[in-house]
Parts: C-alpha cells; structure tokens; sequence
C-alpha cells in the first residue's frame, strides 16, 4: 500500500468518524432540549391546573429574600409590616399612630399576592372535595366554592371592621364623627391594617376579573362597574383622609356580603333553613347597602360642609372642600344605584320564592349551560367508553376467529 493510499484511508476514517460525532451530539442537543420543552409544558400545565402555584412560588421567594435580612433596612419589610410608624404619636386611648404614604403600596401589593394564593388554594385543595361530596355538577361546583369562600373571608373581615370602626368616632355609623376633627391623617395599626388589607381584597378581585377566572354572569358588566367604583373610592378616600367614611362604606358592604354569599351557599346545598335566612339576608341587604349608605350619602350634603372646615387647603392637607364633594357625591351615588340594581333581583327571587316555591336568579342561567355542558360531556365520555368496549370485543372476537 503506498503512502498516499493511506492518507487517504486515514482521512475518510477521520471524516466518517467526525460525521458520527456530530450527528450522535445532534441527537443528544435534540434530547436535551426535548427535555427542557417537556419541564415547560409540565410546569405550565401545573399552573393552569393548580393556580395557586404561581403565588405560592412568587410567596416563597418574597419571604426568602426578606429572612435573609429582617429589618426595617430591607425593602420587602414594608411589604409585610406597616409603615410609618409615629412612636411618639399617640391618639386619645394611648394608641400608637401610623402615617401614610408611598410604601403603602408594596403593603398592598404583597398582599394582594396574599389573597391570591389563600382563594385559590382554598377553593381547590379544600372546597372542591366537598362540592364533589355534596353532589354539586361542575358547574355549580364552581359557584359553591366562590361562594363558601366568601363567606368565609368576610365571617373574619366583618368582625374585624366592626372592631376597627368601634374605636373611632365613626361608631356606630355616625355620620357626625366622619367630618370631625378633619383631615384623618393618621390611624392606629387595626384601623390601618384592616384599610389597607381590604384594599388589597378588591385589588385581587379586580385582578381575578380581569383574568376571567371566574365565569361571568349576565350581571358582570354591573360588577366590574361596582369594583371599579370601589376601587376608586377606596383609592381616593386613603389618598384625601375620608377614612372614617370609607370604613362605614366596607363595613356595609363587608357584612351584607357575607350574608349574600351564605344565602347562596345554602341554595347550591338545598338547604331547607334557605327560606328563612333568604328573609333575614334580604333585611340586612336592605338595612346596610341602602338605608346606611343613603344616610351617608345624605351627610355629604349638610354635615360634609358644616362640620370643620370646608375649603381646601394643600400645606394642611385639608382636602374637605366643594371639589371632594362633587367627586364623592357621584361615586356614592354610583354605587347606591347598582346596589338598587341588584335589590331588583333580590326582591324578585323572594316573590318566586313566595308565590312558586322556586329559589332562581335569572343570573345564574349560565349555570343550567353549565349543567348541559356537562351532560353532554358525560354522554360523549359514555360513547367512548361504549366505543371503546366495543372495538375490545370486536377485537376479542376477529382474534378468536
């Protein structure tokens, strides 16, 4: 064999074998990123299924980075504590006062996060097995657990706004004590806590909206007008020191909200206490959403101007002047007219109720959907089941043949 016989050999063998290489390294890349492809989709698929993932992880990695450093000097920890805190600052009873400010936000914010995880986690993990154990279709499996869930945050932010409201001169809804000694610029940490807790409450109910994660009703363009209104009433209230009018405006709410969402529940369950409690839910809805509200709208126009000063004054922040009124009156007025909106259906269940013995919302229609929905799904699951026992004794048949 000559020499240049061989250089060639040896130069096809290094070809052949480098083509070898890259092909085996191509698979290996293809696998390799097959792999991170198939982590994604599970991972993704694990948040869509399990939503209270994301803020359970954005939760965790919060919390690490504030224990790295539990001081006032790490930026997270107004996130989690109030700030602005006036030591030397103390109200009639010996209270300790906070400001506002600024940082109020990432309070706010980290608790809306909060909230996110707790519903979430609630309705999946602990409601869902027993709407499965009471029966309830998906559909309204659904509603339930939004429901009970409801219930159960305001059977604790009731109590507490009560509470909060009681050691102010607001209680008990006295109208009076809102104008009093205006501006309200500081507060003691319950009143604080509970404002600011609640604002983050609404802001995670905006948020869920927006998402779409609950299935609207044919009142929802109603809804997102209340939260919007709600939003923004909170907003300026804290911003402008109307505190003491906003806490009697969440605690109507607050209260006849936990009686809604109970009155809901028991007719997802058949309940037969239903009827008396629906009597008792509709004086509350009556009591607090109108007869209160309209008793604070009414103080805008005599106390608002009478009571302390009425002129606007920046260097004060004495905000309580013509421009707040004409600002706060058509908010108010907003949201007593939704609330009249939704009266209307309250008071026509109860007439259907009374004369037909039925308890339906015109609302709820989408549920029905829902429950035909899923009969056709079981009826589909049924046909493939059907189809599928089938083919197997076909198949069985052609192989004993």
């Amino acid at each position: 064999m000559s020499a240049n016989t061989m250089a060639n050999d040896t130069i096809v063998f290094l070809q052949q074998h480098h083509s070898t290489n890259g092909v085996n390294a191509t698979k290996d890349g293809g696998k390799r990123k097959g792999r991170k492809r198939g982590m994604l989709t599970r991972a993704r698929q694990t948040m869509v299924k399990h939503t209270w993932v994301l803020p359970a992880i954005i939760l965790v990695i919060l919390l690490a980075a504030y224990a790295v450093n539990p001081t006032k000097s790490n930026p997270l920890h107004y996130g989690i504590f109030l700030a602005y805190e006036m030591p030397d600052v103390l109200d009639d009873n010996g209270r300790v006062q906070y400001g506002k400010g600024k940082l109020d936000f990432a309070f706010v914010a980290f608790y809306t996060i909060v909230l996110s995880f707790t519903r979430e986690f609630v309705m999946q993990e602990i409601l869902r097995p027993l709407a499965r154990r009471a029966g309830l279709s998906k559909g309204k499996q659904a509603r339930f657990m939004e429901q009970v869930y409801t219930a159960l945050y305001f059977s604790f932010l009731g109590p507490w706004g009560l509470y909060a409201m009681s050691r102010t001169p607001v209680w008990y809804f006295n109208t009076y004590g809102m104008y009093e000694g205006f501006p309200h610029k500081t507060h003691d940490a319950c009143f604080k806590f509970y404002y600011l807790f609640q604002a983050a409450y609404w802001a995670q109910q905006a948020i869920v909206l927006v998402l779409g994660m609950e299935k609207p009703r044919k009142d929802f363009k109603e809804l997102v007008g209340h939260h919007v209104v709600t939003l923004a009433l909170i907003g300026l209230s804290y911003r402008f020191h109307f505190t003491y009018m906003g806490i009697a405006v969440y605690i109507t709410h607050d209260v006849s909200d936990w009686f809604l969402a109970t009155v809901k529940t028991l007719n997802y369950l058949d309940s037969p206490i239903l009827a008396p409690f629906y009597a008792v839910f509709m004086c509350a809805w009556i009591y607090l959403r109108h007869y209160v509200n309209l008793r604070i709208i009414w103080s805008l126009f005599n106390e608002f101007q009478t009571v302390g000063p009425y002129v606007v004054d920046w260097e004060a922040q004495q905000y309580k002047c013509p421009l707040a009124l004409y600002i706060t009156a058509p908010l108010l007025i907003s949201l007593q007219a939704l609330n009249l909106f939704w009266l209307f259906y309250i008071v026509r269940i109860a007439y259907r109720m009374l004369a037909h013995n039925v308890a339906e919302d015109d609302r709820s229609e989408d549920e029905d959907e829902d429950e035909a929905e899923d009969k056709v799904e079981e009826k589909l699951d049924n046909g493939k089941a059907n189809g599928y026992s089938s083919a197997v004794k076909t198949n069985g048949t052609a192989t004993r043949r």
